[in-house]
């Protein structure tokens, strides 16, 4: 009889990890509907896999602690049985609400470093890849809530390159 609720408290902890959020280069808060971000251009020289880790607040001991006491304390006959099942269910629950916090805030990422056209520093920014961005391609890197790359089609040539459709004048061409 202890086993169905602890199931239950487990499936259910369990399956919170599908309705968190996803952040990914595609997330946008709703704070940032708006506001301008200033875009940069460069180039992809280096990808490393990394992975995301937030920190654990506690949310996740709490509630699975409250949702085991609540649970636990149903099994048994009397005030002392119930009792010693809550607590029990408090203990479980908490370890399980846990475990889940921890999960559902682990991923996986890609550290991209840049090359900016017109020189500077490289610099890195950390995203999930689902654009599935390579070395060597250039990138539109926009700083606005965060940084963000995105791909660029068409975008500004590199720094000291001649501008699409330019042709240099007829005097300094080669024959």
């Amino acid at each position: 009889m202890l086993l169905r609720p602890a199931a239950l408290a487990l499936m259910l902890a369990a399956g919170l990890g599908a309705c968190a959020p996803q952040n990914t280069n595609t997330t946008f808060t709703s704070g940032s509907i708006g506001v301008a971000a200033q875009v940069r251009y460069g180039t992809i020289v280096g990808m490393m896999p990394v992975q995301i880790q937030n920190p654990n607040t506690g949310t996740g001991a709490v509630v699975g602690s409250i949702a085991g006491g609540a649970i636990g304390s149903t099994i048994g006959g009397d005030w002392r049985a119930r009792t010693l099942a809550g607590v029990g269910g408090a203990l479980v629950g908490g370890l399980v609400g846990a475990g889940a916090e921890s999960a559902m805030g682990r991923g996986a990422a890609v550290q991209f470093t840049i090359r900016p056209d017109g020189g500077g520093p490289d610099y890195t920014v950390v995203q999930s890849n689902e654009l599935g961005l390579q070395v060597g391609e250039r990138v539109a890197v926009s700083f606005g809530d965060r940084a963000r790359l995105q791909r660029v089609a068409g975008g500004p040539a590199p720094y000291g390159a001649a501008p699409q459709g330019y042709a240099a004048p007829a005097a300094a061409r080669k024959y």
